[in-house]
């Protein structure tokens, strides 16, 4: 049997088109890990939790539904609600953990496989710092490239609007060999105007204390530092003059469908 989860590392890259135009980076960490074993994970791991306190933790209520109720089922559902059910056969899901009891991210994934080990799917579950959550989910042909498109539908940065959409395109990670990348852009704006673009770009290793352990040396705190490293620099484009939207309402509905490219 495959090991349960695999630590992904690596850079992230933000380029904004419009101005004022600025461009940073940052490194990340991301643990990736089979939905069905999350509990395995944490009896065999001295750092790792699950919905318990711990130096790292998942906690069910920070994804999916935000409820505490378990994340394959809200998984499942959106995959149902798409025609694309017969891909809940097995989800890995990837995403920073919690560190120190601190909670944040811009963007988690889940790898939605069907009963032969088919892609088929994946969900990207966006965040934004004013507690909204929304999922796009994205049919994946194996025998093409993964590109697909979607309408943006919730408000992320406040220095854009709600126009356009986005260009997803993703090369998937072998979760059964450690040692695979996981590369993925997200083109925003509209086809008058670039407005976004991100690029992040991962490698895996498999999952061990031992591990882990140098992840959170090399990168002490790295969801808080993120979060701060967001704020930063909305600060920075807001005394450069960017113009502000007003948070909008958020989507009512959890999640939506993305097409191929």
């Amino acid at each position: 049997m495959n090991a349960p989860a695999q630590l992904f590392s690596g850079r992230v890259m933000h380029v904004r088109h419009t101005r004022p135009r600025t461009r940073f980076a940052y490194r990340i960490w991301m643990l990736a890990v089979d939905i069905d074993r999350i509990d395995e994970l944490a009896r065999a791991s001295r750092l790792f939790r699950h919905n318990r306190r711990a130096l790292v933790a998942l906690r069910d209520r920070d994804h999916a539904a935000r409820d505490g109720s378990p994340l394959r089922g809200w998984v499942t559902e959106q995959l149902r609600m798409a025609g694309l059910e017969r891909y809940a056969a097995r989800i890995h899901f990837m995403t920073m953990p919690r560190l120190l009891g601190y909670a944040f991210n811009p963007i988690s994934f889940y790898f939605c496989y069907d009963e032969g080990g088919v892609l088929g799917a994946m969900v990207h579950q966006v965040k934004n710092t004013f507690g909204h959550q929304h999922g796009y989910v994205l049919p994946v042909t194996p025998d093409e490239a993964m590109r697909q498109t979607a309408r943006k539908r919730m408000h992320v940065s406040p220095f854009f609007d709600l126009q356009g959409g986005y260009r997803f395109a993703c090369s998937a990670p072998d979760f059964a060999q450690p040692g695979s990348t996981f590369a993925l852009s997200i083109r925003y704006g509209t086809e008058a105007e670039p407005r976004m673009t991100a690029v992040m770009k991962l490698r895996g290793e498999a999952f061990s204390d031992r591990a882990l352990l140098r992840l959170l040396g090399a990168m002490p705190l790295m969801t808080i530092k993120v979060t701060a490293a967001i704020h930063w620099h909305a600060l920075k484009l807001w005394l450069r003059g960017a113009r502000y939207h007003p948070v909008p309402t958020p989507p009512g509905e959890p999640a939506s469908l993305g097409v191929h490219a």
